[in-house]
């Protein structure tokens, strides 16, 4: 039985990855549980989702940890039911990781390689390879957490302002209806034809 081998980078720093190995027919959610695993964070509740990737890292179709079934025509395909062997269509398949939405955490996934048999002494999936110390481990926070701390220090944002949504700047009449939020996640788009096929 084949064995897939994937490089999990994460996004913000690449010299922090680690190697998995997963069997024919083990599902996303599987691999979702290993990632946790070999990055050591905590197995929350939080969602998870991977995103079919090309070499330009533009997110194509989804693979969810919310969706329990799959069903045609579907926004997204299930982590439970999708087995990773099933959406490896060349040699150098490449996806998107994303877990905690709050927290923001996102991973290049690429194929790096495919044995013939696995190791009959191996429990897959197998992290076979790490470099760096876990970003959890060390306090370091996503890109979208490092915008959020720095915007909170500029406007001398606290708890309570946070929560009622406002600052000291936005305080001298007592109302203020401007709304300056903006996001400043990066716009993907899709090259996926309209049946979801290919890029």
């Amino acid at each position: 039985m084949p064995v897939f081998k994937f490089k999990v980078s994460w996004i913000d720093d690449d010299n922090i990855n680690r190697s998995i190995a997963l069997t024919n027919g083990q599902s996303f959610l599987q691999f979702h549980e290993a990632i946790l695993t070999a990055f050591e964070f905590e197995k929350k509740t939080a969602s998870a989702v991977f995103y079919e990737s090309n070499e330009k890292h533009i997110k194509g179709r989804a693979i969810s940890s919310e969706v329990l079934v799959n069903k045609k025509d579907a926004p997204a395909l299930s982590m439970l039911k999708t087995p990773v062997s099933a959406l490896i269509d060349n040699p150098d398949k490449k996806f998107i990781y994303e877990f905690d939405p709050v927290k923001n955490w996102s991973f290049f996934v690429e194929l790096i390689g495919i044995d013939k048999e696995e190791n009959a002494k191996t429990n897959y999936p197998h992290c076979f390879y790490k470099e760096g110390i876990a970003p959890a481990l060390t306090g370091a926070k996503s890109l979208a957490e490092n915008r959020m701390v720095e915007m909170e220090e500029k406007y001398d944002l606290g708890k309570e302002e946070m929560d009622e949504g406002y600052g000291s700047e936005g305080e001298e009449d007592g109302n203020d209806d401007s709304d300056d939020s903006s996001s400043d996640e990066e716009s993907f788009g899709s090259e996926y034809n309209e049946e979801g096929e290919q890029f």
